[in-house]
């Protein structure tokens, strides 16, 4: 089974702009997605504070993860920590799309490894800052907890009058935001941005050492 791991934050990539990521990845990958968890809760939270995911994980034991970005599972060390560790001993096949790494049960210990330290520097490096995207970018709304089934009535060709009745919200508004979130090239996977392309070797040759 193939999941996508979404989670929105104000300093993070946005929801749509995550699955516009993981649809270019499945696409050029020959994936196809099962299903989709968007993870709602604040990035202030640690992982003893959201439930929902490690039952969510719990249910689909050996399936097959993608994640656009390391920092979407969390931005504590300590449970990004866990977190790989336990998805790993559930026998999880997991894509860290940004970083160009894939992780099992059988990859290289140096593989794990190189992505915890990239996590390490990234805080190190980040620490005066604040960390995920820059000013400027386009903020959350309220009609992300409705995107599944915005994609899915855009899929189904339903028009914008239709959906904003099956959802009761304003015609205009919904309007905007799936033109905004170009979300008709997002569920048709027309949008499809570059991919990074870093080998094992790449990612590896970037663990620093104490001089």
């Amino acid at each position: 089974m193939v999941l996508a791991y979404i989670r929105p934050d104000k300093q993070f990539d946005a929801i749509h702009e995550q699955l516009q990521l993981i649809n270019a990845y499945a696409l050029s990958n020959n994936l196809q997605i099962d299903d989709e968890f968007i993870d709602q809760t604040s990035q202030n939270k640690r992982l003893a504070q959201r439930p929902d995911v490690a039952e969510y994980f719990r249910q689909h034991i050996g399936s097959t993860l993608l994640i656009s970005d390391v920092w979407v599972l969390s931005t504590d060390m300590e449970d990004i920590i866990q977190m790989i560790s336990c998805l790993l001993k559930n026998e999880y096949t997991v894509h860290f799309i940004k970083q160009s790494i894939t992780v099992s049960p059988q990859s290289n210990v140096m593989l794990v490894l190189s992505l915890i330290d990239q996590f390490r520097q990234t805080i190190q490096n980040e620490s005066k800052k604040v960390v995920g995207r820059p000013k400027g970018s386009r903020s959350n709304s309220k009609f992300d907890k409705y995107i599944n089934e915005i994609i899915a009535y855009i899929k189904e060709k339903k028009s914008v009058s239709e959906m904003a009745r099956l959802l009761n919200v304003s015609r205009s508004s919904l309007k905007d935001y799936i033109e905004s979130r170009e979300l008709k090239q997002v569920a048709h996977s027309s949008l499809l941005p570059e991919l990074p392309k870093n080998t094992q070797k790449d990612v590896i040759d970037k663990i620093t050492c104490p001089e």
